[in-house]
């Protein structure tokens, strides 16, 4: 989708939306909805996040699950250009990113496994393996001790959480039995590297363990709870939502959701209330709105065609979802639950950031 944009400054905040079938990022003012820029995204780009003081976006370069890909574009925000990608080498297939801790962490699917990259040393300094199919989405907690991924072939969530070892054995209090598989991550996943084990000291030391849950089949789109305390993961084949319980490691609740080919999840800001897109054609509904407190459907929304990314600005009052089979990104008053206006994008929009 040509186009160009000359006047226009890049808007402060600004909606980042990505146009996979045109390798593209568009740069939307989300005062008027009208894209001021487009800057190109990359081969393939599925997933985006932004650093946190906004400068930089990092989007995914995703190609499938047996893709030779393995970077991740890099683009200047406030001068609206790209910058020489990420190579992450022997990993492939980047998919899911999250930023923490100064470090993009990222779903490398080839490789079952997930990465993390120092943008200091322009290094990959860590890299964990899931053992599961299509490790697709990944979230990292606050004090970044613990990863969770979804595994979307292999319907899990993985829960690796960073533990105290010593020579003789952990620490830390094992998993649950209902946990399902553990492991600790210290072997090479298939293509890429492994980090250091160390050497034993009988000193503890931090080293990863890795608990994969079982939830639905086709597990996607997840979001950990605000409070930590819940992974809610959509299950695309199965039309339901699997609530696991991160302290034990287990599957508390399953709830059927109206929603087909649920595609992404997203908690609110204040925890009250979850958003799952499906990507489903002809679906009565392609958004729902659960009450985290009941566990019940809120309300539904016909977008027109199948959706995918969402976004829920800081405050909580309003939501952007990608409706990817039109072309569009619809906007959600979160107060009143009404669609009040849409971005006309390029082909087949998907991940959306937020910069301020």
């Amino acid at each position: 989708m040509a186009a160009s944009f000359t006047a226009a400054q890049t808007p402060s905040p600004a909606l980042l939306v990505l146009e996979k079938s045109d390798n593209s990022l568009a740069i939307v003012d989300p005062a008027n909805l009208q894209t001021v820029a487009r800057v190109p995204a990359g081969p393939d780009p599925h997933e985006i996040v932004a650093s946190p003081d906004g400068k930089l976006a990092y989007i995914s370069n995703y190609g499938g699950s047996d893709s030779t890909l393995n970077t991740i574009s890099v683009i200047d925000v406030a001068a609206r250009k790209a910058l020489p990608p990420i190579n992450l080498g022997a990993l492939r297939s980047a998919h899911g990113l999250a930023f923490a801790g100064g470090k993009l962490y990222f779903t490398a699917e080839t490789n079952k496994a997930v990465g993390r990259y120092d943008p200091v040393t322009k290094s990959v300094d860590l890299v964990l393996g899931t053992g599961q199919d299509r490790t697709h989405m990944v979230a990292v907690s606050e004090n970044l001790e613990r990863i969770v991924t979804s595994n979307v072939s292999s319907g899990t969530i993985s829960i690796i959480e960073q533990v105290s070892q010593t020579a003789s054995g952990f620490l830390a209090p094992p998993a649950p039995e209902r946990a399902g598989p553990t492991f600790v991550a210290g072997s090479p996943p298939p293509g890429g590297p492994s980090p250091g084990m160390g050497s034993p000291t009988g000193l503890p030391r931090k080293t990863w363990r890795v608990t994969n849950v079982a939830a639905g089949r086709g597990a996607e789109g997840f979001d950990v709870s605000p409070d930590g305390k819940e992974i809610w993961a959509a299950n695309a084949q199965d039309a339901t939502v699997t609530i696991i319980d991160v302290a034990g490691k287990r599957v508390t609740q399953t709830l059927p959701i109206t929603v087909k080919g649920a595609n992404r999840l997203k908690f609110t800001p204040d925890g009250k209330r979850v958003l799952i897109s499906g990507l489903g054609a002809g679906a009565d509904s392609n958004l729902v709105v659960l009450d985290t407190g009941t566990r019940k459907e809120v309300k539904g929304f016909n977008l027109g065609g199948g959706s995918a990314g969402i976004l829920i600005v800081p405050d909580g009052s309003r939501a952007y979802i990608a409706v990817s089979g039109k072309d569009k990104v619809a906007v959600v008053d979160m107060k009143n639950l009404d669609v009040t206006g849409y971005v006309t994008t390029g082909r087949q929009p998907d991940g959306l950031a937020w910069v301020q």
